[in-house]
């Protein structure tokens, strides 16, 4: 009965058992098909978002691969391709015809969705790595192996050697979109926490040599977003030619725009423009012998030319050396050699400032330029021959002077532009008074932050490797120019400041009131 008994219970047991595991491989079947389904929907779900998203941010090549293959549908590939060869064919000859044309409306967009593609998308996330543009999250484990028998010479010694993993915790920035211009690539990304624009600043010389380009600037364009530009080619290698000089006779100048007279072109392809009244206007103009410093004196006197002579702006001039500003002598109303003479002519503006001072002091904040008065340019060259290298009493007073100009003179409508080769404190006292700097080529890397001020040479003014051939090439960083801007003056012929000059004195007269010409009264052969 024992034995019958425990039979009894044992079969009992298996068969509930043999229920349980039925019940179990049951839920176990079941909980796999819902993994199975689980895991295809969550597949599902991320393809369905990937496309979404290559959809929206690169909704022009989705568009044109849907076109061409319904194309090919429709009406069959050979067609498609016949029609791309037209289309290849007639770009050719609209480029050979018209170059500036054609990479206006059509090849810029077409080389920035190629490099994006072919360059920048499968290689700028290397170039931020190696020039360390990425941040790492510091709870990656780092694998350290601890070597007691090392390979030194003579002796065994402890080696440490680390590695780490560099693809798994690293954030790195968003490529957003690729610009190609005539000469630039403008490669926009957004930046990962705990990145800062200075960041990029500080490496833009090494993503130059990534990419294998002589230039690379950075730019801020919002607070988590900069532009990475590549400079592919240089449109500043030629000589930039000045404006024709007017040949019209009767000409009031009031064509003029004075905040904004042409001085050359920039590397952007664009004209350089720069203010000869109102905030910015005062000027300092530093380069070595040869640099070109004097193209950007005379290229915008020469695109202001129906405004000088038409007595909206009254030019004076300081020149040291008495070989440049001479050869233009007759467009100066004032002007000066020696340290005396120097004074004479700062004398006779400070004269101006204070009648200008009683006539409008509590009417206006602002002098409005007119004929009766002028924009009071001064253009000083060699400024640091009178300003250091002359006797101690004369050089300070033409500090003083200058001072005062440059202080009290812009809401007065005057303006004061010098020029100078040695652009140390010393040399150049009221140089922090002269907001605008202009660096053409300087002799050494240390000087770029006494004209353009620190962080300049960082950022990408690297005036000290301008070449000898290269005149008239330089940095701009100034009044609303946050990074430093490569330009080149407009080139003036000595016979160009000789029409310049037959131009506004009238082939020898004196400038006539615009009072005067309106009337027909007092003119002058």
């Amino acid at each position: 009965m024992t034995l019958v008994a425990v039979g009894g219970g044992l079969a009992v047991l298996l068969w509930v058992l043999a229920k349980i595991g039925r019940a179990l491989a049951g839920l176990a079947e079941l909980l796999a098909a819902l993994a199975v389904v689980g895991i295809a929907l969550w597949g599902l779900v991320r393809a369905g978002a990937w496309i979404v998203r290559q959809l929206v941010t690169h909704w022009r090549t989705c568009l044109t691969l849907v076109a061409a293959w319904a194309w090919c549908r429709s009406l069959g590939w050979v067609s498609l391709v016949v029609t791309l060869a037209v289309l290849v064919l007639a770009q050719l000859v609209w480029w050979r015809l018209d170059a500036v044309s054609y990479d206006q409306w059509c090849g810029r967009w077409l080389r920035g969705w190629w490099l994006r593609w072919a360059l920048y998308g499968r290689k700028l996330t290397g170039w931020l790595n190696a020039c360390g543009l990425v941040v790492r999250d510091a709870s990656v484990p780092v694998d350290v192996t601890v070597s007691l028998i090392g390979r030194g010479r003579g002796r065994g010694r402890n080696t440490v050697s680390r590695s780490e993993n560099r693809t798994a915790g690293v954030a790195v920035p968003k490529l957003l979109s690729v610009r190609s211009g005539a000469s630039w690539d403008e490669v926009r990304v957004r930046l990962v926490a705990g990145q800062t624009p200075e960041e990029f600043d500080d490496a833009a010389r090494a993503l130059a040599v990534a990419r294998k380009v002589t230039r690379c600037q950075i730019r801020e364009l919002e607070p988590d977003v900069v532009s990475i530009d590549f400079m592919r080619r240089d449109l500043l290698a030629s000589p930039v030619t000045c404006l024709p000089v007017p040949d019209l006779v009767a000409v009031d100048g009031t064509g003029v725009d004075l905040r904004a007279v042409f001085a050359g072109a920039t590397e952007y392809g664009k004209p350089w423009r720069l203010p000869l009244v109102g905030t910015g206007s005062h000027t300092l103009v530093a380069g070595a012998t040869g640099s070109g410093k004097n193209s950007v004196m005379w290229c915008p006197l020469v695109a202001a030319a129906s405004a000088i002579r038409a007595g909206v702006i009254r030019v004076s001039g300081i020149d040291p050396k008495a070989m440049e500003l001479s050869y233009g002598l007759g467009i100066f109303a004032r002007y000066g050699q020696s340290g005396k003479e120097a004074l004479e002519v700062l004398g006779a503006l400070l004269d101006e400032l204070e009648n200008r001072k009683r006539v409008f002091a509590g009417n206006t904040r602002e002098v409005p330029i007119s004929t009766e008065y002028p924009v009071e340019l001064l253009e000083f060259d060699e400024i640091g021959a009178l300003t250091k290298y002359t006797d101690r009493k004369t050089r300070d007073l033409i500090v003083e002077k200058l001072a005062i100009l440059t202080t009290q003179g812009r809401a007065l409508g005057f303006t004061v532009r010098g020029y100078v080769q040695e652009p140390t404190k010393d040399t150049v006292p009221v140089r922090e008074l002269l907001p605008r700097r202009i660096a053409m080529r300087l002799t050494s890397k240390t000087q770029v932050p006494m004209v353009l001020g620190d962080g300049a040479y960082e950022r990408g003014a690297w005036a000290n490797r301008i070449p000898e051939s290269a005149a008239g090439v330089g940095y701009v960083w100034g009044e609303g120019v946050r990074e430093p801007l490569r330009v080149r003056a407009g080139w003036v012929p000595d016979q160009t400041i000789k029409q310049l000059e037959h131009y506004v004195t009238n082939g020898g007269a004196q400038v006539i009131s615009l009072t005067d010409r309106r009337t027909g009264e007092g003119r002058s052969a």
